[in-house]
């Protein structure tokens, strides 16, 4: 097929607060080991709000969105022929040094050359994106066309939940935070044998009810309460009121996990930390070994995307899709660029 030399996209256009829009993007050409993908959808993260509101750095203009779906259109030379038409989600790292000793280590969201798809290499709000092939993962047949979004962020929770565990049989589980990342982390802490409630605000419930829907035992909260203890406390607001929320839960000789990114410095409680025992556990973005988990999970039914894909949007209503995410309206919100706006 022939490429178009531009394609519209949606990105940072320059440093500082907000500077969002709609911009032509050069179609770029593969090289070896190079794929063109034709982008079928793209989930709207809390780091692309990070990232409009000058928190996450970002290496503008550049095309944002890193939560990738889509079908393989062009090969460049050295990819085998099975690539063609295959439908697939994508890691984020366009490169990386490759000799530090985290890529050595199998650690390649932890080296300091990384540079990520929607940050600092154009990303997928764009019918088109030149990546390397090495980044791809085959969909099972079983997932929706536009749920593959979703296995990105379901490869970061597998990191921080997975490697090394967290969770363990019979542990009772609280995900603060009843967003995407939220169910994420709820489904991932239930195949791993724990017993999960997830827990939100007032204007979370309809978040809650379909958390509900799919066999978690929901909650109410007012901001910052302390709940019931529990063995493994997930926190995945993002806000200062899930982390007070989260780490007053958390039992004696328990884990608080950070699956949320603030953005920005928040005020907490930390002699819970030390009177508790606690065990803390984070992880920054995702492994190839997180990546190979959370297909695990998908294709054992252990985890469930399509349910979460709450609004599916043209390019050209990207400020809507952003409003939406940050309002919490629906779940997940994705962005499909081959849809016509109407």
């Amino acid at each position: 097929m022939n490429l178009p030399e531009t394609t519209p996209a949606v990105g940072k256009l320059a440093a500082g607060v907000g500077n969002i829009g709609m911009r032509q993007q050069p179609v770029r050409a593969p090289g070896p080991r190079e794929v063109v993908l034709e982008v079928i959808a793209t989930g709207i993260c809390g780091t692309d709000l990070h990232i409009a509101d000058d928190e996450f750095p970002s290496e503008p203009p550049v095309t944002m969105g890193h939560e990738i779906t889509g079908e393989v259109a062009i090969l460049g030379a050295e990819v085998e022929a099975a690539w063609m038409g295959v439908r697939v989600a994508c890691e984020t790292y366009f490169s990386t040094c490759g000799s530090c000793r985290h890529c050595r280590d199998g650690k390649p969201n932890m080296c300091a050359l990384r540079r990520s798809l929607g940050s600092r290499v154009d990303g997928g709000f764009a019918r088109w994106l030149t990546l390397p092939v090495g980044n791809l993962w085959r969909l099972p047949d079983h997932v929706g066309r536009h749920a593959g979004a979703l296995v990105e962020p379901l490869a970061c929770v597998t990191r921080i939940l997975f490697d090394p565990p967290v969770v363990n049989a019979g542990d009772t589980v609280l995900v603060v935070g009843p967003g995407a990342m939220g169910m994420l982390t709820a489904q991932s802490a239930r195949a791993a044998g724990g017993t999960v409630t997830v827990a939100g605000l007032v204007r979370d419930r309809h978040r809650l009810d379909l958390a509900a829907t799919m066999g978690f035992e929901v909650v109410v909260v007012d901001p910052g309460e302390e709940l019931r203890k529990f063995d493994v406390v997930a926190e995945a607001s993002g806000r200062e009121s899930g982390a007070a929320t989260a780490l007053a839960s958390v039992c004696r000789d328990g884990s608080w996990v950070q699956v949320g990114i603030f953005g920005k410095a928040v005020t907490a409680q930390l002699d819970h930390l030390t009177y508790g025992e606690l065990r803390v556990r984070s992880g920054n973005a995702s492994t190839p070994r997180s990546w190979k988990r959370a297909l695990q999970l998908i294709e054992a039914g252990l985890v469930d995307l399509d349910p979460l894909v709450s609004h599916i949007l043209p390019l050209q209503q990207w400020e809507r899709a952003f409003a939406a995410t940050r309002d919490g309206e629906g779940m997940k919100i994705v962005i499909d660029p081959r849809v016509e706006s109407g």
